[in-house]
């Protein structure tokens, strides 16, 4: 329950700039509208954040996408409504599929109008209901630290999303007592079971051709585990698309990337590999080449890990689903017989993607690797 106290009473605009300060937000990306103007005076007291005015909604969309990829929590977008929510359409598509956390706040109708087709009004739980996470209407001042709170919470969690909030302009001008802003959910995801590291190990001992493959699940903490776990059982690693940021592309394990125009020596790699474990991906069309790898039909070995259960029931007949965030996954990973001597034979392992004239893959497989402690 939210505690109120003696201090004045705050708009619904300075209300939830406030939220956005205790969510540790830094900066927003926007294109003013008239329909949020309360929101805009109260940035004007909070110097703490910059705001970040764009050219078109799009274009604010996708950097508030692209901030959410690398600032650890949800990029945030402020557009107008109508026109303004309709072109912030496509970084709020993009969030979705890349899995990056997002909030974008749409600018609404007041509530004295909303269901009449008033200007540019828009139902936007039906028009971003298949795209974003959770979709909502603050439809009072005095509930919107809770709104606030819920949307960054379902941004990060489990498969991290889009959240969309429509904000009713006169709701943003109405006061409300003055909450205490003192609450902020940290996602830190499932921890694996010690049978599921156990299993993953028995799968690797008895592999010959493993592959790794890094998707776009969280990935803050889990980089340096993930190497470290590589680098001791010398297994190659694929990038899934638009995620080779996830391992070092310059580490001789690194395989490349498969998205589009895959490298062929590469796919006939993931194609021939026994066993594929995948670290917080998605079988999406591009990874998958169009459905025609990774596919239930294969002989191969797939051990999936994601912090999303939900997502875990979309694996093609997993040996092995892991529900787990990869920081902790891989810090237990990269933690097994840390004093083991690193396997061998596998120097020079470079996906320069070379294609021989011939058109075979220049890079051997591994030797079998041995897990056992």
């Amino acid at each position: 329950m939210i505690e109120t106290t003696k201090r004045p009473p705050l708009s619904g605009g300075q209300i939830l700039v406030q939220c956005l300060l205790t969510q540790g937000v830094e900066r927003v990306f926007c294109v003013p509208g008239e329909s949020y103007l309360a929101v805009l005076d109260a940035f004007v007291d909070a110097p703490e954040i910059q705001v970040v005015t764009c050219r078109q909604e799009g274009g604010a969309a996708m950097m508030a996408e692209a901030d959410g990829k690398l600032g650890g929590i949800a990029g945030v977008c402020f557009v107008t409504r109508g026109p303004g929510a309709t072109n912030a359409s496509a970084g709020v598509h993009a969030a979705r599929q890349a899995s990056t956390p997002m909030v974008l706040f749409i600018g609404q109708v007041g509530r004295d109008a909303r269901d009449r087709e008033a200007f540019q009004e828009v139902d936007y739980r039906q028009m971003y209901g298949g795209i974003a996470k959770w979709v909502a209407e603050v439809d009072c001042a005095e509930r919107m630290v809770e709104y606030v709170q819920r949307a960054f919470a379902v941004a990060a969690a489990g498969r991290p999303g889009p959240v969309v909030l429509a904000l009713p302009e006169d709701m943003l001008r109405e006061t409300a007592p003055s909450p205490r802003f003192n609450f902020r959910l940290h996602s830190a995801g499932p921890a694996p079971d010690q049978a599921d590291i156990d299993q993953l190990n028995h799968l690797l001992a008895e592999s010959r051709r493993p592959l790794v493959i890094c998707g776009e699940a969280p990935w803050s903490g889990a980089r340096a585990p993930l190497h470290a776990w590589c680098e001791r059982r010398q297994l190659p690693v694929a990038a899934a698309f638009r995620c080779q940021d996830n391992f070092d592309n310059d580490n001789p394990l690194y395989v490349g990337d498969i998205g589009l125009g895959i490298n062929p020596a590469l796919r006939r790699r993931v194609e021939s590999a026994d066993l594929v474990i995948v670290l917080g991906g998605r079988f999406s069309e591009i990874v998958t080449q169009n459905y025609c790898i990774l596919q239930p039909a294969a002989t191969q070995k797939i051990i999936y890990a994601h912090p999303s259960a939900d997502e875990l029931a979309s694996a093609p007949n997993a040996a092995l689903a892991i529900n787990a965030s990869m920081k902790k996954l891989l810090v237990a990973l990269a933690g097994e017989n840390a004093g083991e001597t690193p396997l061998t034979g596998v120097s020079g392992y470079r996906v320069a993607a070379t294609i021989t004239s011939s058109g075979a893959d220049p890079l051997p497989f591994p030797a079998p690797c041995n897990t056992a402690k």
